[in-house]
Order: structure tokens, then sequence, then C-alpha cells
């Protein structure tokens, strides 16, 4: 009788013991992430970065050649017809190339690593060296452009010169090489006088309606703008840049949202649909950085564009994923997650937190997503998952079926700058990052303030 007692006490107590052992099993779950959620290291963002410049320094070997043959050409006393600057990324005059160039000089700046900006040189002067050919047998070119370099001759759209030509000022503040200035200088005039702005100022477009303003156009023009008037000393760009971004705003800035419209044109009004592209308020960020970091802290409209950095990052954390990366239309979880946009904003909040603009509790989301963007970097340096060029559309289909790859260059300046920002928070001594309860189901990063800690003693 006793037997059978314990026998069915036992069978009794089975279930709760049984949940009891679930129970602490569970309470000690290690989550499953997907992406690797840790702390990289200096060494590690130094290797990813290492990788993209291979990569990219192998695309073009930045030469004259014969379309029809592909031959280099060597005699430039007679003009050849077919004559166009060799294919590939590292040799194009674009707008995307002038992100990475830009970035180079940053990650210099940052490293004291000179293999970066020395790419910078050594494109400038390529292009220096080669553009009389083209410029003086210009009645000669059978198209407005010249293969990848575009509309170099004679810039016809921000594209054209903005991004890159911010580069240039950046390159040239390094070799002092008088010969940039032409280019500069041209890009200046065509921005400042020959663009295309709405009546109270606004750069703009007649594409794809009447009278639109993209939110592109902000990184197309307010980089150059800006650092021409550290070039010139002439705060009328500086204006000129505060202007962009605050009547952009006025259109494109949506309060309830914390973020950019993609687009607006005169002829949709207050009414017109919005659409939340994710690098385009990447464009925007990035703007308002390169913008925050110049101007003086007093200077006129530079607090209106901190509140637009500042309500904009605060939006952006919210709307990361759980990998830690953002959707290609922010605000739609089912459209795919996107590289370049990430890495704007991986950059930007990095950048933010660096710099006192935003509070030290956003470094984990600047953390995953850097995390996030490493996955994206291939063995050969190739930055994968980036969505391809895209105009300012009115529906969602557009926008949900664009295409992602290696070959859209929109993502790796970007990329250089989100890893070359990470460097500078990982190293920012005013900051101690905590991993609390590691190796535990509450295992999280938090960037601490020092100076609001009181001294171990």
């Amino acid at each position: 009788m006793n037997t059978l007692k314990s026998i069915l006490i036992v069978l009794f107590l089975l279930p709760f013991s049984l949940i009891s052992n679930a129970q602490e099993k569970t309470a000690n779950r290690i989550p499953e992430y997907k992406i690797p959620y840790e702390l990289p290291s200096t060494e590690n963002v130094m290797e990813v970065l290492n990788r993209i410049r291979t990569y990219y320094e192998s695309t073009s070997p930045q030469i004259i050649i014969d379309s029809k043959t592909g031959e280099k050409i060597n005699d430039f006393n007679t003009f050849n017809p077919n004559a166009v600057p060799s294919p590939g990324f590292s040799g194009e005059w674009s707008y995307t190339h002038g992100v990475v160039l830009s970035a180079f000089d940053y990650i210099t700046k940052v490293t004291g690593d000179k293999t970066f900006v020395n790419n910078n040189t050594k494109f400038y002067n390529y292009v220096i060296e080669n553009l009389p050919y083209f410029q003086n047998n210009s009645d000669k070119i059978k198209s407005s452009k010249i293969g990848n370099w575009g509309r170099i001759i004679e810039f016809e759209a921000l594209d054209d010169c903005g991004s890159i030509t911010a580069a240039m000022i950046k390159t040239y503040l390094i070799t002092k090489d008088d010969k940039y200035l032409e280019i500069i200088n041209r890009t200046a005039e065509h921005i400042s006088n020959h663009q295309f702005r709405l009546e109270d100022g606004t750069l703009a477009r007649n594409r794809p309606q009447y009278k639109s303003v993209w939110a592109d156009d902000m990184y197309m023009s307010v980089p150059f703008l800006i650092n021409m008037g550290v070039l010139s000393n002439n705060n009328a760009y500086f204006d000129d840049a505060v202007k962009q971004v605050l009547q952009m705003a006025d259109r494109l800035y949506i309060p309830e949202k914390e973020l950019f419209d993609h687009g607006w044109n005169v002829t949709s009004g207050d009414y017109d649909p919005r659409f939340y592209w994710g690098r385009a308020n990447g464009w925007v960020l990035m703007s308002m950085a390169e913008v925050l970091s110049i101007l003086p802290e007093d200077y006129q409209g530079r607090d209106k564009i901190l509140h637009l950095y500042r309500s904009m990052v605060r939006s952006l954390a919210n709307l990361q994923d759980g990998d830690g990366f953002w959707h290609n239309l922010l605000d739609k979880n089912d459209t795919y997650t996107e590289t370049s946009c990430t890495a704007m904003f991986t950059f930007a909040i990095a950048k933010g937190i660096n710099e006192g603009w935003i509070s030290h509790v956003y470094g984990p989301v600047a953390l995953t997503g850097w995390n996030a963007l490493q996955t994206r970097v291939l063995e050969n340096g190739a930055v994968d998952g980036t969505c391809e060029g895209t105009t300012f559309a009115h529906d969602n289909t557009y926008y949900y079926h664009r295409g992602k790859s290696i070959y859209a260059t929109h993502g790796y300046g970007p990329v250089l700058y989100a890893g070359a920002e990470m460097i500078r928070l990982l190293q920012n001594d005013k900051i101690e990052i905590v991993n609390t309860n590691f190796g535990s189901i509450n295992s999280t990063f938090h960037f601490l303030l020092k100076s609001e800690w009181p001294e171990k003693k």
C-alpha cells in the first residue's frame, strides 16, 4: 500500500517538476540572434573598411580608353571621338563616388591611415590631368555625357557636381592643388546661380512633376555649400546651406512621423501622397550631420536643424528592426531591409553621440546597426543589399519592387562612414560601454556617460 501511495505521489508531482525544470531552462535561455549581439573591436571595424577599400580600388584602372576597342589611348595630340574614361566605380565622376571619397577623407582623419585618402588625390589628379583633352575638343564629342564622367564639362543637375565636388574641396584642403579650383568654382557657380530653384530659393527639379523638391537633393547640395563656405570663408554659402535644409523641411518633414517624405511637388500642394523611403531620409540626416559639424553653435538656424536631427533619430530608433537594419520603406516592415539607409542612420546616430548632439543612450542603436551592416560586406569587399537608383515616385508598388545588389553603389560610402564613426564611438573616452548580465537572457549593452557617475572609491 505504501509503495502504491509513493507511486501516486510521484505521478502527481511529476508535471510540476517538469514545469519547474522548463521554467528554469527558460529563465537561463540565451537568445538566438541571427546577427551577433556583441561589441565589435576597432580592429574588426578596420578590417571591414580595408576590405571595402581594396574592392573599390580594383574596380577601375582610371585610364582613357577607346570605347569601341577597349584599348588604352596614349596619343592625346589627336582627339579620338570614341574616347571615354575607363569603366568602373573608382573611375566615375558620380555622386555615389563622392560619398566614398568624402568617407575616405573622414576615415583618414579618424584613424590617421592615409591609404584611404590617397585614393582621393589619385582620382582627382586623374580627372584634372585628362579633362582638358575633352574640354578642348567638346565640339567633337557626340553626346552631352562623357562615359562615366557624365556631364562633367557642362553641369545640368545637382547630381552632376554637388556630392563629388564636396569631396574635392576636402581633398583640396589637403593638397592645395590649385588645378582643382576650376571644377570647384564651376560647381559653386552652377549651384548658386544656375540650378533650378523655387521662388523662395529652394533647390528643385522639374521632374517627375513640375516644381518638385526631392529629399535626396539635400545631400546633392548642402555638403558642397557648407564646405564651400569653409573654403571661401564666405558665410553666404553657410546661409544657403541652412536655407536649403530648413526650406526643404518645410515641404518634406512630417512632424507626426518625425521623418521626411521622399518628395513634394507644387501641383499636389498640401495633400501629396507620402512615402518614407529609407535612403531619402538617410541623405537628409547625413546632410544635417555635415552642417552641424561645421556651423558655429550660435549660427542662425543651427538650432532648428539640430531639432530636426534629434527628432529624426528618436523616430528612427523605434523603426529599427530586430536585427539592426532599417527597411527600404521605413514604416513598412514587409519591405526588405536595406543597406545604404542602415549605414546612413548608423553613422548619423553614432556621430550624434560622439559630438554630444543626442544622448549617449542611443549607443545600442548604432551598435546593432553596425553589427547588421558588416554582414552585408562580402568576402571580396563588395557591399550587398543596397537599393538601386530610385526616382521620386507616387505609389507603393514602385518602391516595393526596387532591386538591390552590389552594383548599387549608393551603399559603399555610407558603410565606410558608419565604420569610421563606430571607431570614434568605441574609442570615445567620455563613454563606458557595459554589457549587463553577460551570458544571460537579460544581457544587453548600456552606454554610460562617465561624468554622470561618482568616482569609484
